[in-house]
């Protein structure tokens, strides 16, 4: 076989692990989707009448702020997916099964795209599934076909650069715990943004911070496709901050992959 041919087949054993791992452990998994939702929840049924009508107006309300603040809940759902990311890749650095791995004859890329690509699926299934809890509780999108396909497309770069950037984050880490909570600055940049209420609200310096953080423009790309408003510069902004993040952890991961273990 061709070494493409084995690294295909090495990548999709890693897969099967990961996949394996997660009914294992559902409660992970639960807990990583359940997160978004009750923030979706929280932000609808408790603050959503008030900030409705600050946002649209004397005539807004419920219904108008789970228009705005849905997008940001779909971000959330990949930061909150990928924290579970960064702890499978702790735990195997650190309980020594890369050592074993890395004395086998397997692709050695196979380790990272198995997390990879175990990740993405999860991250996707827990966006359609708070997708539904928001469809179920009012949201209303106005996309058609082609918006839709092409806010999946951008979901799964989004993914895909802040999947990487856990796997290298999970290398990092010394222990499980660290990882558990070396991601929560990027669960929390959304509030920071333009994710549940407009830049325009807040005071001067947090305003300039929230309009050129990267998690705004990447909101206002998701808001903008699903919404099918206007999307601006937002849109190459968020593509190039995600192609960058895509690129630079890649090669931070497999550097960090490849290093002496004893170093």
């Amino acid at each position: 076989m061709s070494t493409m041919t084995l690294a295909m087949r090495d990548s999709k054993t890693m897969l099967r692990r990961n996949l394996k791992r997660w009914m294992r452990y559902p409660s992970m998994t639960v807990l990583l989707i359940g997160m978004p939702i009750v923030f979706l929840l929280l932000f609808v049924y408790v603050f959503g009448e008030t900030l409705g009508a600050g946002i649209s107006g004397a005539g807004g309300g419920r219904a108008d702020y789970i228009a705005y603040v849905t997008p940001a809940i779909l971000l959330m759902t990949v930061t909150s997916a990928i924290q579970g990311t960064s702890i499978s890749v702790a735990m195997d650095m650190t309980e020594g099964i890369v050592a074993r791995f890395r004395t086998m004859a397997i692709a050695r890329t196979s380790v990272l795209i198995g997390h990879v690509i175990g990740s993405l699926i999860q991250t996707m299934l827990s966006i359609a599934v708070v997708l539904g809890v928001a469809l179920l509780i009012g949201f209303r999108p106005a996309a058609g076909p082609v918006e839709w396909l092409a806010l999946t497309g951008f979901l799964l770069l989004l993914s895909l650069a802040l999947v990487w950037l856990a796997v290298a984050l999970g290398m990092v880490c010394k222990s499980v715990e660290t990882a558990s909570n070396v991601l929560m600055p990027l669960v929390l940049l959304p509030f920071l943004g333009s994710g549940f209420v407009p830049t325009e609200s807040m005071p001067t310096v947090l305003r300039w911070f929230a309009e050129y953080q990267p998690f705004t423009p990447i909101i206002e790309t998701i808001r903008g496709l699903i919404m099918d408003t206007p999307i601006g510069d937002s849109a190459w902004q968020a593509v190039a901050w995600c192609v960058v993040t895509v690129v630079g952890s890649y090669f931070w991961a497999r550097k960090l992959y490849n290093r002496d273990p004893s170093a």
